[in-house]
């Protein structure tokens, strides 16, 4: 079951989810997902995996890891890039969320994640100050900035 062209290795010790949790995270629904580029030209995908004491006993971690592993076997070789590594964190609602819905928290997480391939798109060319008008900016809440 190797049809994808990169290898997938388990990340193990504390330095190596200390650095991912230095890169980019996305939460969605159960679960949140780290990801790092590790810039070390190698192809491989690290992926590791973690419950905090938050989300349950050890029976409830573990279930929690178990079911992870799994979305990550199934959705890693479609949306992993090569020479990044991957920590999915469980949140408390892991161990109980329905299978379906617990791979599309995955999968959003791991296209919310994914490099951008090209270029930025062109922003809009910004407003002189003269177009601005005197009132001052107001954010939702209704407080002046």
């Amino acid at each position: 079951m190797t049809d994808h062209p990169f290898k997938i290795e388990r990340l193990k010790s504390r330095p190596q989810f200390l650095a991912a949790a230095k890169g980019v995270s996305k939460a969605s629904g159960a679960v949140v997902v780290q990801a790092l580029d590790r810039a070390d030209g190698r192809a491989a995908v690290g992926v590791g995996f973690t419950a905090t004491r938050k989300v349950g006993g050890a029976v409830i971690r573990n279930r929690a890891k178990r079911r992870l592993r799994e979305a990550a076997r199934a959705l890693l070789p479609l949306h992993a890039h090569p020479g990044y590594d991957y920590v999915l964190v469980a949140r408390q609602g892991t161990p109980d969320r329905p299978w379906d819905r617990l791979l599309d928290d995955v999968k959003s997480a791991l296209i919310r994640l994914a490099p951008n391939p090209g270029p930025a798109p062109a922003r809009p060319a910004a407003s002189s100050i003269s177009d601005v008008s005197s009132t001052p900016t107001r954010d939702p809440s209704g407080q002046d900035r």
